[in-house]
């Protein structure tokens, strides 16, 4: 502990000790809650809102909300927040991460921030690391929620557009980091409004957040697709490229190039294998122009024609069988160039892979192509505000608050 922590003691506690008069603000509110039927302390939710629309902030309302959660928990589920669990929320709303220890119950926590934003009436997600939490904290928690009159949803792996669309309408929606992410390319990839399923990405809490936001924070979720390219084009490349010759080019000197000499060269393309590159001649361009039946093999409309010509001469003049690829039981499979050992389910990109097919004259399969990526920690930063709940966090603090502008605070 360096001087100034000694003097004036670590981020934690000074934030704590501004945060715990609106605890005791919270406790005060105990008797006046209790005393409150069902039906009134149901009201409280229309009140708020009210509230809300006449001006008043979500901060202004927070002492009062997180005390109507916690009655209304105390009702249904017979738990009741403890002071350490009202800093959490408190934490959780201003946006931040609260490290608490395991059994803390961090579970309750979210109940009290989450019901406070879903008054805004933009949606709350509560993400979690897999289907069965998802599942059970919406049908727990989920208690407290609606016997206040929320509505809330989950999103499970087995759930349909019209079902997702359902859960994301509700107040408060519980998810998994990936259905969340992958609902979110989805959506980006509909062409008409009424496909989407989700609405704004307003504030989420983040259960295990250093797994989620660091962990598997450059994650890639994506979304692939085949390209429709028949098996009869790929064929036709390979058939042109074996009809294709390899030449050579003259070594031109310095005074080759200054005196503006013709670079002389002979083929239809010439191989770099030291740079693992080869390039198509004058000759080898009207070679293929006259395969193809083209005016001009450079024209933006032979694109297709290029790139196929390309791999289908690097298959068969760059890619060496049994060093580079194996063919087993109808398949091309790669081989590691470090350790030598054959990777099943890997595929070269680009047509490369079915190029290899054509060649080798087994299966040609369809190519993939990537539809749409994003990563989490982009995800995430994409909401307007997002806090997160762990055991351990103060360890990645200053990832957290460079990558995501979220501080710890140790409770």
């Amino acid at each position: 502990m360096n001087v100034i922590e000694k003097l004036f003691g670590t981020h934690s506690e000074r934030e704590l000790k501004m945060i715990r008069p609106i605890v005791a603000k919270i406790e005060g509110l105990r008797s006046e809650m209790m005393a409150k039927s069902d039906e009134e302390l149901r009201d409280q939710t229309r009140i708020f809102k009210e509230r809300l629309a006449k001006g008043e902030t979500l901060d202004d309302l927070l002492p009062e909300a997180f005390a109507t959660v916690r009655e209304a928990a105390r009702r249904t589920l017979n738990m009741e927040h403890f002071p350490v669990q009202l800093i959490g929320g408190i934490v959780l709303h201003q946006g931040r991460i609260a490290e608490m220890r395991t059994g803390e119950g961090k579970t309750l926590v979210s109940t009290c921030p989450a019901y406070l934003n879903a008054l805004a009436g933009k949606g709350v997600q509560i993400v979690t690391v897999n289907d069965y939490l998802a599942k059970r904290d919406a049908e727990w928690m989920g208690e407290v929620h609606r016997f206040l009159g929320l509505t809330v949803g989950v999103v499970l792996n087995s759930m349909n557009s019209d079902e997702r669309r359902e859960a994301y309408n509700c107040d408060i929606t519980y998810v998994t980091n990936n259905e969340l992410g992958f609902d979110y390319l989805r959506d980006n990839m509909a062409i008409y409004k009424e496909q989407m399923v989700m609405r704004n990405l307003d504030y989420a809490i983040i259960d295990e957040v250093d797994s989620v936001l660091i962990d598997e924070a450059r994650t890639p979720l994506i979304i692939s697709g085949s390209k429709q390219m028949s098996p009869g084009k790929y064929l036709a490349f390979d058939k042109a490229a074996k009809q294709l010759e390899a030449g050579e080019a003259k070594e031109m000197s310095k005074m080759d190039y200054i005196a503006g000499e013709a670079v002389e060269e002979t083929g239809d393309f010439i191989l770099e294998e030291k740079d693992n590159n080869l390039f198509l001649t004058e000759q080898g361009n009207h070679k293929i122009e006259k395969i193809f039946n083209l005016d001009n093999l450079s024209d933006p409309e032979n694109i297709s024609i290029q790139h196929g010509m390309d791999m289908a001469l690097r298959a068969n003049n760059l890619m060496h069988k049994d060093k580079d690829y194996v063919v087993r039981e109808d398949e091309v499979l790669i081989v590691d160039s470090f350790t030598g050992r054959i990777m099943p389910g890997r595929r070269f990109s680009d047509g490369l892979h079915q190029a290899l097919e054509a060649k080798e004259g087994v299966t040609i399969h369809p190519e993939n192509r990537t539809l749409a990526t994003i990563s989490f920690q982009n995800f995430f930063n994409k909401y307007e505000k997002k806090c997160g709940m762990t055991g351990t966090a103060i360890t990645e603090e200053q990832e957290f608050r460079d990558i995501y502008s979220m501080d710890v605070v140790t409770i």
